[in-house]
């Protein structure tokens, strides 16, 4: 009981802290130690200690996503240096408009997320544009984060065919095909992106009308007056990235993000190597940001590691895949409140899977339906304050406050998604 009190009074706590803006390298570690005292776990001694998980959980993110981070970093501040940026963002404003200027990112975010980059260097990659775009369409600031969540980690991540882990996950555990229910998952997909996009926009016209607009910041590009390069040299290494992840990702599966961001990074420099304004600086800068941005997410992932090695996980977990009732539903619960207590959508499914796959099937339960509930499920409380993808895209990328960002993330990544869940559920159950 007290190792369980202390669980979700840990995880309580640290998603209080992360929304009142504690630093996250102070506060993880600290909820994690409430969660360790709590559970009987030493703090320095025996062989499995505090330090030891939690330095585990955060040495063994920062080994997987280092270079990913650093390179997806330096992707982004050279296409803001180049100003090529700039000049995608104008040139859809004078395609589409400025009213347009959300769509323009939500659609960049998901083509880039379907096509295998990382939810993360996604946030990277697309932010420069998206400042850009929301400037010069005059739209509050603070609603960039959850146009960039909204089109990277709910109607592309989690669908048929999508080659992010989270749709892959599954096919290790049930023998599927990343298209398992692709017929549901279409259904599901648009009604997402169609709900979710006119919900984020209603959300960001009712703060317009309370007189919110865009607020130049220090420490914001500036627009010099000068020639910008073509608007092709800025779409075309977004396209290399894209291709080059495509390409490889079967054969290299996570590490073809390396080749393909390296690739995006060295085509930039090469396309607008005479637009550049402080190379060096731009350096500097993206260096710094990938350090703060991976430092951020490994600290969470850290409180992760202390939470799975509690008796009150396991016994959760154990409660959670072995719900009564309908397969479906209890497959459902059992993946999102996993996630939820990780903070990971990946985390939850890998978790999970081991556990309800095995059960669920020798009940009778069709695995490409399994397979689809198991992965939309798992993009649902992912999303809470505390999730890496979360505090590294409000926090890291858009230096924005989780205060005045977060909810309208909720909205499109924690509440669409659960709809959506529900919405496949009920075509399952037909």
């Amino acid at each position: 009981m007290l190792s369980m009190i202390g669980l979700i009074g840990g995880l309580v706590l640290l998603i209080i802290l992360t929304l009142r803006g504690m630093n996250l390298f102070i506060s993880a570690p600290l909820c994690a130690v409430v969660v360790a005292l709590c559970s009987g776990v030493p703090l320095l001694t025996g062989d499995v200690n505090f330090v030891s998980a939690y330095m585990d959980g955060f040495a063994s993110f920062v080994a997987a996503w280092f270079f990913m981070f650093l390179l997806g970093s330096m992707f982004g501040k050279f296409m803001e240096d180049t100003g090529a940026a700039d000049s995608v963002a104008r040139w859809i404003i004078n395609k589409l408009g400025r009213k347009q200027a959300v769509l323009a990112v939500v659609l960049a975010c998901a083509i880039l997320t379907y096509g295998g980059v990382s939810v993360f260097v996604v946030a990277f990659s697309v932010y420069p544009m998206a400042l850009s775009l929301f400037k010069d369409a005059n739209l509050p600031r603070r609603f960039i984060p959850a146009a960039l969540a909204f089109g990277s980690v709910t109607f592309t991540m989690t669908s048929a065919g999508s080659p992010e882990i989270q749709n892959w996950i599954p096919v290790k555990y049930l023998g599927t095909s990343p298209y398992a229910a692709w017929e549901v998952s279409l259904v599901v997909a648009v009604l997402m992106a169609t709900f979710g996009y006119w919900w984020l926009r209603k959300i960001i016209n009712r703060a317009i009308a309370n007189g919110e607009q865009f607020e130049a910041r220090e420490g914001d590009p500036i627009l010099l007056e000068r020639e910008l390069p073509s608007p092709v040299s800025g779409l075309i290494p977004l396209l290399v990235v894209l291709s080059l992840s495509f390409t490889f990702h079967d054969t290299l599966q996570q590490n073809a993000l390396i080749v393909a961001l390296l690739g995006g990074v060295i085509a930039i420099a090469i396309i607008n190597f005479k637009h550049f304004h402080k190379p060096q600086t731009a350096i500097h800068e993206a260096t710094t940001g990938a350090l703060v941005a991976i430092g951020n997410t490994a600290a969470v992932v850290g409180f992760g590691s202390i939470a799975k090695i509690t008796p009150a996980f396991d016994t959760a977990v154990n409660a959670m895949t072995s719900l009564p009732g309908n397969e479906l539903v209890g497959a459902a619960v059992a993946v999102s409140v996993i996630a939820g207590l990780t903070g990971s959508a990946s985390g939850g499914q890998a978790i999970a899977l081991p556990e309800v796959g095995p059960h669920y099937m020798a009940a009778g339960v069709n695995p490409e339906q399994l397979h689809r509930i198991v992965s939309i499920s798992s993009g649902a409380l992912d999303s809470l304050p505390h999730n890496g993808y979360v505090v590294t895209t409000i926090r890291a990328i858009c230096n924005e406050k989780h205060s005045a960002a977060y909810w309208a993330v909720a909205a499109v990544t924690v509440v669409v998604p659960l709809m959506g869940l529900a919405v496949a559920i009920g075509l399952f159950m037909l």
